[in-house]
């Protein structure tokens, strides 16, 4: 299985013996070694991969990259983080997903209004099976634990990614600026209960329907 290592924090080395990862296309950087690159149409599921995809938005230019040595990722100076999957599943919008094991499998699930609240549909990509992945994010990303007795809410525009038994509410008319006299229109959350990690960014997204 490909390695991920991290060359400071916006950039990512993967070192492959003859093993294949599925990248962001165009992130690659640098290689050494021997690599082949082969641009892979909707995330490379098949047809039914990219019809769901242009059908719900969550469009991805994913390339394989399969060989010997050491390929190196990045994406427009953005902070990696490193997520280690055993089996369960990783949700994380389509922007953010720069790279995963050749192995985990890819693709889309319903998330109900939150994906609208962020104009970018109403579905999100799904990162499934054993290996790793590595997401993106404005800033360095930070995950924060949600247990049955803390919930979290997150400001849509800042949100990555998250893993685990997790359940999604969508809730407007209120945010964060809100709370300071500097909202405007209508505003979002999402509320997260139960057990896992919330990937969230420093730096927010433009949000459908108002600031965030």
């Amino acid at each position: 299985m490909a390695q991920f290592r991290l060359q400071g924090s916006k950039v990512l080395a993967v070192d492959m013996t003859g093993d294949a990862v599925k990248a962001k296309n165009g992130s690659m950087v640098a290689y050494d070694g021997q690599m082949s690159f082969k641009k892979m149409t909707g995330g490379g599921e098949g047809l039914r991969g990219m019809v769901t995809r242009r059908l719900t938005g969550e469009q991805m230019a994913v390339m394989e990259v399969k060989g010997h040595g050491t390929c190196y990722f990045a994406d427009r100076a953005s902070e990696i983080n490193l997520v280690r999957l055993s089996g369960e599943k990783l949700y994380v919008e389509a922007g953010n997903l720069l790279c995963t094991d050749a192995a985990l499998r890819t693709g889309t699930t319903f998330t109900g209004l939150r994906g609208a609240s962020q104009g970018n549909g109403l579905f999100t990509t799904t990162v499934e099976g054993s290996g790793q992945a590595a997401i993106i994010s404005h800033g360095p990303a930070v995950a924060l634990r949600v247990t049955k007795q803390s919930p979290l809410q997150v400001d849509p525009g800042a949100y990555v990614a998250h893993t685990g038994d997790l359940r999604q509410q969508f809730q407007s008319g209120v945010n964060f600026r809100t709370f300071i006299g500097e909202g405007s229109g209508e505003a979002f959350q999402i509320r997260f209960e139960g057990e896992g990690l919330v990937y969230v960014q420093p730096s927010e997204r433009e949000t459908f329907g108002g600031e965030v």
